[in-house]
């Protein structure tokens, strides 16, 4: 395969795609245009219908070093309607579960998409930081809440105060990761939750994220609760439990 140096990699196999971020030249921190192309992505992901989870990683060993300085005013003149905030809000707002599997560094860029994402998954050598007091910018209004609802006030305000790096204990301990892995487990580890992930009912799993995230009113939680007795998931559920087979799910998107 042949790609350039700076590129967002897609595969999808089976019912998981995976997006690798690659720009290993400069520790694969995301230019102009792959914070352009991944709302694009994602847009055509998210229409696929034999895709059922999406893994964002990085390659070679890094997640992801932060946004490419060497697009500064691209990305940071527009205040919080930025490149990076407008992939951000598009890759929370997939409609189906997405898991970061970290390895390396997970910093400012990074660690944005890393928190967008349903789940984090690191590698025991993942290091996480949150750099704006650093370079003197503002973390974007809609960035920084999202970490503050993640981590907590506290911690949050320990990463963007001190800039420091932190490693996967402490990252865990806070609530930043799920879960921490030695680094030849993670892609194993990673495969075993997005096939439990899609081996569910879709219905219930698309519902769940609606509502955990904060996007479902008392109508569409009504509406919901509608597809549960019109699908047959739930029967289908019950019978597989009682009759000791795996079920056999049906529902889609409409």
């Amino acid at each position: 395969m042949t790609v350039a140096d700076a590129e967002l990699l897609v595969e999808v196999a089976g019912a998981v795609a995976t997006v690798v971020i690659h720009n290993p030249a400069r520790r694969n921190a995301m230019t102009a245009g792959m914070w352009r192309r991944l709302p694009e992505l994602l847009d055509g992901l998210e229409g696929d219908p034999a895709v059922r989870a999406l893994v964002l990683t990085g390659a070679e060993g890094t997640f992801c070093a932060g946004a490419d300085l060497g697009d500064l005013d691209d990305l940071f003149d527009g205040g919080d309607l930025t490149l990076a905030v407008a992939a951000e809000e598009r890759l929370a707002a997939f409609a189906k579960p997405t898991v970061a599997a970290v390895r390396g560094a997970c910093v400012g860029g990074g660690c944005q998409l890393a928190v967008a994402c349903d789940l984090r998954v690191a590698a025991a050598d993942a290091r996480f930081g949150v750099p704006p007091a650093r370079l003197g910018l503002v973390y974007p209004a809609p960035t920084t809440r999202r970490l503050a609802r993640l981590v907590g006030p506290a911690a949050a305000k320990h990463l963007l105060f001190t800039a420091e790096l932190i490693d996967t204990e402490r990252a865990l301990r806070i609530g930043l990761v799920d879960e921490v892995l030695p680094p030849d487990r993670l892609a194993a580890r990673v495969d075993e939750l997005t096939a439990a992930v899609a081996a569910r009912s879709q219905l219930s799993v698309a519902a769940a994220k609606e509502i955990v995230d904060g996007r479902a009113d008392e109508a569409r939680i009504a509406w919901w609760h509608g597809q549960v007795r019109a699908s047959g998931e739930a029967r289908e559920g019950v019978a597989a439990v009682r009759e000791r087979r795996p079920p056999r799910f049906g529902w889609t998107p409409g």
